[in-house]
């Protein structure tokens, strides 16, 4: 690896400030959806479904800046990712979604993620809220988290009910 390589950077550096505790409304948030080959939940060709979906949303001009991508694990065969986009991109399966999510960051290796979603339950229902829909948010891949010295996934949940303060 050159040094040019090293200092490549492949994914922005995260900040969980803006992002950690609170609660979104989001009302047709566009992304761009694709679907990714797992084996026992763990994801086999996310970078190919990555390099084929940027280089369409980039044609299209609709980089999100704050990069979200969300994984729904629909089972332990494959997930769905959704990539936060601008606007509409043509030859990709555009996709909206709605309503309050809260988002909690977490900093760790990937084996903690069932801890990090007990806590997560935990820590919305201390809120009055209840999780109808579960994410996960990788914020940088392992090579950027490595290079970062810090390994966040947020855990992105569509909730229900009242929250409390």
């Amino acid at each position: 690896m050159s040094v040019d390589d090293k200092d490549q950077e492949c994914c922005p550096k995260f900040d969980p400030a803006p992002w950690d505790g609170k609660i979104f409304a989001w009302d047709r948030k566009k992304f761009v959806k694709d679907r990714v080959r797992t084996f026992f939940f763990m994801p086999l060709n996310f970078g190919a479904v990555m390099r084929r979906l940027v280089p369409k949303v980039a044609a299209a001009g609709a980089m999100s800046p704050e990069a979200m991508c969300l994984s729904e694990h629909t089972s332990k065969w494959n997930m769905d990712v959704y990539l936060a986009v601008t606007g509409d991109v043509p030859g990709a399966a555009n996709a909206a979604l709605s309503g309050r999510f809260l988002i909690k960051i977490y900093e760790g290796d990937f084996k903690q993620t069932g801890a990090w979603c007990k806590d997560f339950e935990a820590f919305a229902a201390g809120k009055g809220l209840a999780v109808k829909k579960w994410y996960m948010w990788y914020t940088t891949c392992p090579k950027c988290a490595r290079k970062y010295g810090k390994n966040y996934v947020a855990v992105v949940g569509e909730v229900e009910g009242q929250a409390q303060p």
